[in-house]
């Protein structure tokens, strides 16, 4: 999915599951309601079998979640073995990282953004009403690395929320969102340059995302802000 090391590492452990289990070559995450990325099993070893699949989805029934796969799009072999199995393809994503310095060169205005933790309640206000649900926002209480939440204002008022964590050289910037009346002015940008300045701070150098390619408003705002693609998956699931 990912070639490099440290961006395939910080991808998941920035943004982690309740539990996991082993299912023969895959690993599967329990989200406990927290979304795909850490609902879904996903090869550990190139060593999977048909009836590893099977296993996985023995164990995602038994916790109650639906059973899907996370898989790479160069990943053909386990795409076809899924679809034999009636799984569905779903949710293309790209990985998209940036250097922190490139984000880092244009300042962030004063009273722009600010580094919170715990996040407040109106950030959890701001995520609710977006995207990012009770679930999700326990995913950010598991992760123990260096993490941060950030709140955005715009025109006196808070305007965007995101969280941020970081694993060695890399940082990943997760559930950013925007309120509906204060989008495309900037503020995600804003949140975004933030989070490689703090992660600059922790050491990191490089920040990196995940993106529903079906969002073309976004990919074309982090195309402007200098990331590039590294890589991608989708989702495999059935009922």
């Amino acid at each position: 999915m990912i070639g490099d090391p440290d961006i395939a590492r910080a991808f998941e452990t920035t943004w982690p599951a309740a539990e996991y289990a082993p299912a023969g070559g895959f690993l599967v995450g329990r989200g406990r309601g927290g979304g795909g990325r850490v609902s879904s099993a996903r090869a550990a070893r190139p060593d999977w079998t048909e009836a590893d699949i099977a296993r996985a989805e023995a164990i995602q029934r038994g916790w109650n979640e639906r059973p899907m796969f996370r898989v790479a799009d160069d990943d053909a072999a386990l795409a076809q073995a899924l679809a034999a199995q009636g799984f569905r393809h779903g949710t293309p994503t790209a990985i998209l990282a940036a250097d922190c310095a490139r984000l880092t060169a244009l300042p962030v205005p004063p009273l722009a953004t600010f580094e919170i933790w715990p996040p407040l309640a109106m950030q959890r206000d701001i995520w609710s009403d977006g995207n990012v649900s009770a679930a999700r926002q326990a995913v950010m209480e598991r992760v123990a690395l260096p993490k941060t939440a950030l709140l955005g204002r715009m025109q006196d008022r808070a305007a965007g929320a995101a969280f941020v964590a970081l694993d060695g050289p890399v940082a990943m910037i997760h559930a950013i969102e925007v309120v509906p009346a204060l989008r495309r002015q900037g503020v995600a940008g804003w949140l975004i340059r933030m989070a490689a300045t703090w992660a600059e701070v922790q050491g990191a150098t490089r920040l990196a995302l995940a993106v529903g390619r079906a969002n073309a408003g976004a990919r074309a705002a982090y195309d402007r802000l200098g990331f590039a693609e590294l890589g991608g998956y989708g989702y495999w699931s059935k009922d």
